[in-house]
């Protein structure tokens, strides 16, 4: 059976849910939401301080990560992610693994190995132009 083009680009973007958010390196998480929630009339959705915060307004999220999280943690090479430079896309993916493996095979280039938390897991692949974009999968 031969597949149409429309129905194997269906299958072949299959990984890529939604948006999840924008991620924001901070130093200070409960500060951050304050900020956030006070001045800017985001809700918070959910926290683990200090390493973590979701806040949004509408249908934007921002992920608020704290040195403590694992979205924050050092890239392989040692470099640090800080406030100003880390900022990114997250998408949300299903079977993260697999997706990793399918964007290997196309030769992306990856930031870092896949990293876990409570929150789920993450693992960071730059577009042509070294921009960081996110792939996150939920945790259960």
């Amino acid at each position: 059976m031969v597949q149409s083009t429309e129905s194997h680009e269906a299958e072949r973007h299959a990984f890529v849910k939604k948006v999840h958010g924008i991620r924001y390196q901070v130093k200070d998480v409960a500060r951050s939401v304050a900020f956030y929630t006070h001045h800017l009339g985001f809700t918070l959705e959910h926290q683990q301080l200090p390493a973590f915060a979701s806040v949004s307004v509408g249908d934007a999220r921002i992920l608020l990560s704290g040195p403590g999280a694992s979205g924050s943690r050092p890239m392989p090479n040692g470099q640090q992610q800080e406030p100003g430079g880390w900022n990114r896309v997250v998408l949300k993916v299903a079977d993260l693994p697999r997706f990793i493996e399918e964007l290997k095979k196309a030769g992306l280039r990856f930031r870092n190995d896949l990293e876990s938390g409570p929150g789920g897991r993450q693992i960071q692949i730059e577009d042509p132009d070294g921009n960081p974009i996110e792939l996150f999968e939920p945790a259960r």
